[in-house]
């Protein structure tokens, strides 16, 4: 891996103040020098329509394949609705996965989730490791983070202020670290 790592994170919330935005802003925080976490907005892709996809690809679905390609790994956070996989994360991934430039084949993948509650999103997660896993994506398997309570765990502006969370999230980036290492030897020519 060089030592400058690119990792891009995508959000199931794409509300600014969501305790998964904050989340990622951890992950990022607690990487090592050199290890880069750029967050990708999703807002501009339409709702997925195969009518609309004969027609050409949306540009935005383009742009967000060729950042997602680049990226030496994928950090998503992602609240938990109805007790599954936000829509429009769902809406994204549907787009992603579509031509033989999907993005996620081999593409090393690390999940984090954040809610109010006391389960920390622990179901979205495995729905949404199945979806991960119909795309070929390499998905960190443990350590998983489950941030329960999260309005307990971050303070006003966003910043994690509990030590055991920030914890968690720097182990699971550092064997994410590991993880995307291992995927580039075993697909490298």
């Amino acid at each position: 891996m060089d030592a400058n790592t690119a990792l891009v994170g995508l959000c199931g919330s794409l509300r600014a103040g969501s305790f998964n935005h904050h989340a990622l802003a951890l992950a990022g925080e607690v990487l090592p020098a050199g290890t880069t976490l750029d967050l990708l907005d999703w807002r501009e892709l339409p709702i997925f329509d195969a009518d609309l996809l004969a027609r050409g690809e949306p540009a935005a679905v383009t742009a967000l394949k060729r950042r997602i390609g680049a990226a030496a790994g994928v950090v998503i956070a992602t609240p938990e609705y109805n007790f599954t996989i936000p829509g429009g994360l769902k809406n994204a991934l549907d787009w992603l996965s579509r031509g033989d430039d999907q993005p996620f084949l081999h593409k090393p993948v690390a999940i984090l989730s954040a809610a109010t509650g006391p389960l920390g999103g622990a179901r979205v997660q495995y729905d949404l490791r199945r979806v991960l896993l119909f795309l070929n994506a390499a998905v960190l398997s443990k350590p998983e983070v489950f941030i329960g309570q999260a309005a307990s765990k971050f303070d006003a502006a966003g910043r994690c202020s509990d030590e055991a969370t920030r914890r968690f999230v720097t182990d699971q980036m550092q064997a994410f670290l590991q993880h995307i290492r291992r995927v580039q030897r075993m697909h490298a020519d």
